[in-house]
C-alpha cells in the first residue's frame, strides 16, 4: 500500500491505540488522528508514525483533517456524537469510512447512505470489529445454507472486559432495554428473551440484547425476525426489564454524562494477556416457514484482539480495490467467510 495509507481517528483510545500499535508491527504507517493534541503527539513520537489534531465540531476543520487519505478506521466513540460528521467529511472528501461502531441507530444512519457513498465513490462499511464481524459473518453463512430463512437467532459467550469508550457508549443505551427484529421492523419488549445456547462447549443461559446485528443481519440476509444474545447470569435477566421503568432518567444527558464519568473511571479494558489468550463461542441459527433449521458454531480471539486484526484487514481491502461504492455490511464487503480468514479464528461448523 502506498503511504500513508490511511488515517485513524481516535488513535488516543483504548481500541485505537490498540489499531494504530498494530498497524506499526505490521509495517503500515497511518496517520494517528484525534482531538487531544496532549494524547496523539506523544503516541505518533513512540510509534513514528505521522498525526493530526482536529476536533468534530467544525465541518471544514473536519474536511481539512481527512483531506488526502484514502480510507478514514473512525474509532472515537460514542459513534451516536461522532460518525455523522465523519462520514460527511469522507463522502466530501472521497474518503472510504470504516468504523467499530456496534450502536444499531448508528449502523442504520451509515447504512442508509449508500446513495450518497456511491456517487461519492466510496465505501461506508460501519462495524468492522467485533461488533459485527463475526456474527454478520455467521447470518451470511447461515442464510447461504437457507435462503429461505425467516428466523434468525445469534448469540457469542466470553467475557468481555469493556474499555472506557465502550462503557460509555453502554450506558448511553441503557434506556433501550430489550428489543428484537420482527416483520422486518425493529420492536421493543417489555422484557428480554432468554434460552439456553448450545455452544459446543456446553449450554449457557444467554438474554436478548440490543446489538447492531439486528441492522446489519437485516441488511445482509433480509431475513425478517432476528434475536441476539449474550450469555448473563440469570440474575441479570431477572432484573433487567426494571431498565423500562427508569428508561425517561436514563435518556436524561445531564445522568447519561454522570454516569458515563464514572464507568469510564472504572473500565479499564482485558489486558495483554486477557486479548491474546480469551476466546469467545459464536452460534446461530435459521429457520425457515416449514420447520427446517440449520446451527452454526465459530470459535473467535477475545473481542478486543478480534475488533484490532479485523479493522486493519478490513482497511486493507478497501484500500486495495475490493469493495465498489456502496454503504454496506462486513459480510457483504468481504464474503461469508471474511472472519475465518483472521488470525485466531476457526472454521464454521453448520449443523443441519
Amino acid at each position: 500500500m502506498s503511504q500513508p495509507t490511511f488515517l485513524v481517528y481516535g488513535a488516543n483510545g483504548f481500541t485505537g491505540r490498540l489499531v494504530a500499535e498494530r498497524a506499526k508491527e505490521r509495517g503500515l504507517t497511518p496517520i494517528l488522528a484525534g482531538r487531544s493534541a496532549d494524547s496523539i503527539e506523544p503516541l505518533a513520537r513512540r510509534l513514528s508514525l505521522p498525526h493530526r489534531v482536529f476536533g468534530l465540531d467544525d465541518p471544514e476543520a473536519v474536511r481539512a483533517g481527512v483531506r488526502g487519505s484514502g480510507l478514514v478506521l473512525h474509532c472515537a466513540g460514542p459513534f451516536s456524537a461522532t460518525s455523522r460528521p465523519m462520514v460527511d467529511a469522507c463522502l466530501k472528501e472521497h474518503a472510504h469510512y470504516l468504523d467499530i461502531t456496534g450502536e444499531y441507530h448508528v449502523l442504520e444512519a451509515v447504512l442508509g447512505r449508500d446513495e450518497e457513498a456511491r456517487s461519492a465513490g466510496v465505501a461506508l462499511i460501519p462495524a468492522v470489529g467485533f461488533d459485527v464481524v463475526p456474527t454478520d459473518c455467521m447470518a451470511s453463512k447461515l442464510h447461504a445454507e437457507l435462503p429461505d430463512a425467516v428466523r434468525l437467532e445469534l448469540a457469542f459467550s466470553g467475557g468481555l472486559e469493556l474499555s472506557p469508550g465502550t462503557a460509555k457508549t453502554t450506558v448511553e443505551g441503557l434506556h433501550v432495554g430489550a428489543l428484537v427484529r420482527e416483520n422486518g421492523e425493529l420492536r421493543a419488549l417489555d422484557a428480554p428473551r432468554t434460552r439456553d445456547i448450545p455452544f459446543t462447549k456446553g449450554a449457557r443461559f444467554g438474554m436478548s440484547i440490543p446489538w447492531g446485528d439486528l441492522v446489519t443481519a437485516f441488511h445482509s440476509t433480509k431475513i425478517p425476525d432476528i434475536t441476539v444474545y449474550t450469555v448473563v447470569p440469570k440474575a441479570v435477566a431477572r432484573l433487567a426489564p426494571m431498565l423500562r421503568f427508569g428508561a425517561p432518567l436514563l435518556r436524561s444527558q445531564a445522568v447519561i454524562g454522570f454516569l458515563q464519568r464514572r464507568v469510564a473511571s472504572i473500565a479499564k479494558g482485558p489486558s495483554e494477556a486477557q486479548r491474546r489468550s480469551g476466546r469467545m463461542e459464536i452460534w446461530g441459527r435459521v429457520e425457515n416457514a416449514r420447520g427446517q433449521a440449520v446451527e452454526g458454531h465459530l470459535e473467535v480471539p477475545e473481542g478486543y484482539e478480534l475488533t484490532v486484526v479485523s479493522a486493519l484487514a478490513a482497511a486493507e481491502r478497501v484500500l486495495r480495490g475490493d469493495v465498489a461504492p456502496c454503504a454496506t455490511t462486513p459480510s457483504k464487503a468481504f464474503g461469508a467467510d471474511f472472519v475465518t480468514t483472521l488470525p485466531g479464528v476457526g472454521a464454521f461448523r453448520i449443523v443441519r
